[in-house]
């Protein structure tokens, strides 16, 4: 078990709520609008990152922004509290408490290994290549919690150095060196692991079946090298190419995750909306095998249950039963979980308040 107890003190519509004695389905049910995904993002929130809807805290926060929010987990190990500063002069920085002691962000994913699927995401193949990169570096930080302070710390340096490539005079290049080194270390590491994992899914999904979801093969697109020495070499050589720019035009912030449907060898991008969304459960239930017997792992799946057929449904539950998380679902009805209601923990939700049905 994950999770315990999950309390929500002015989070966004919930002014106060408390769920307690989850299993390993958790399924909130409750008209559009009542406040289901807010309790879903309160989650994402104990990874870290900026959670599923990637809003600043300032936006999360009850009472019309004023004051500050509050997500406590109790787990059986421990217990992660989260929530915003109530300090007016900085209403959108986060405080994070462990255990009752103060910890950066980038510590949450030592506790807790989370991933989510948004209806949001579904047309996550035919965006921009940043949304393919978020979606990666989520599975990788569910697998490896180091990939956070890695990924911190590459863009950290990546903002200094185009701010000192756009600047009218020509930069130290010891000052440059500095911060390449900072970036080749954590961007090879950043590569390797984002190679080593969609390496792997591609494993898992080459053994299952086309149906009932669509399976995908996947390619990390990059040119980045493994190695941090041959990627400080490149940034080095890349300075002026860069500097006309007025950016970095190379590195593991310009990658992407290639899928393509295999049935037909054709681009997810170019696939109807109903593959895309089916290649994307294809993923993340891929994913949620290669995490097992790790950190305690939550999956938090919005509506994933409302536009499946009965057989797709049943695919689906019995994946999640296997995959040893604990799975918290949304939907606007009972009728979709009916097949799993009586193994599950099943809430009520309404304008912000939760009743245990």
């Amino acid at each position: 078990m994950s999770l315990t107890r999950l309390t929500l003190r002015d989070f966004r519509n919930h002014a106060a709520t408390r769920l307690e004695d989850m299993q390993a389905f958790n399924v909130l049910v409750g008209e559009n609008g009542a406040g289901k995904t807010n309790v879903l993002e309160a989650i994402s929130l104990l990874a870290p990152g900026r959670g599923l809807r990637r809003a600043q805290p300032a936006e999360m926060a009850g009472r019309d922004g004023t004051g500050g929010f509050a997500v406590v987990a109790d787990m059986e190990d421990g217990a992660v509290q989260i929530g915003t500063s109530t300090d007016a002069q900085a209403p959108n920085r986060r405080a994070v408490r462990i255990n009752g002691a103060d910890g950066p962000a980038a510590r949450l994913g030592e506790w807790l290994s989370i991933t989510w699927l948004t209806p949001a995401m579904d047309r996550i193949f035919a965006e921009s290549a940043g949304s393919r990169r978020r979606f990666l570096d989520r599975l990788v930080l569910a697998r490896e919690p180091i990939h956070a302070r890695n990924a911190t710390r590459y863009e950290t340096a990546l903002r200094e150095r185009n701010r000192l490539l756009s600047e009218p005079q020509e930069p130290d290049p010891l000052w440059l060196d500095g911060i390449e080194a900072q970036m080749a270390e954590t961007g090879a590491a950043m590569a390797a692991a984002r190679t080593a994992l969609v390496a792997d899914l591609e494993r898992v999904l080459e053994t299952v079946p086309e149906q009932p979801f669509a399976r995908p093969a996947l390619a990390y697109a990059s040119e980045v090298p493994l190695e941090a020495d041959a990627l400080r070499a490149m940034l080095r050589e890349g300075r002026r190419r860069d500097r006309a720019a007025g950016r970095s035009l190379f590195g593991p912030h310009r990658d992407d995750l290639s899928v393509t449907l295999a049935a037909k060898n054709a681009p997810a991008a170019d696939c109807s909306t109903g593959e895309q969304k089916a290649m994307l459960i294809a993923i993340v239930l891929a994913h949620a095998g290669l995490t097992a017997g790790e950190r305690p792992r939550l999956l938090l799946l919005d509506e994933i249950a409302a536009h499946l057929d009965p057989v797709r449904r049943g695919a689906l539950f019995e994946r999640l039963a296997l995959s040893g998380a604990q799975v918290w679902m949304t939907g606007t009805e009972m009728a979709p979980f009916a097949d799993i209601a009586n193994e599950s923990a099943v809430w009520s939700v309404r304008d912000g308040a939760t009743t245990r049905v």
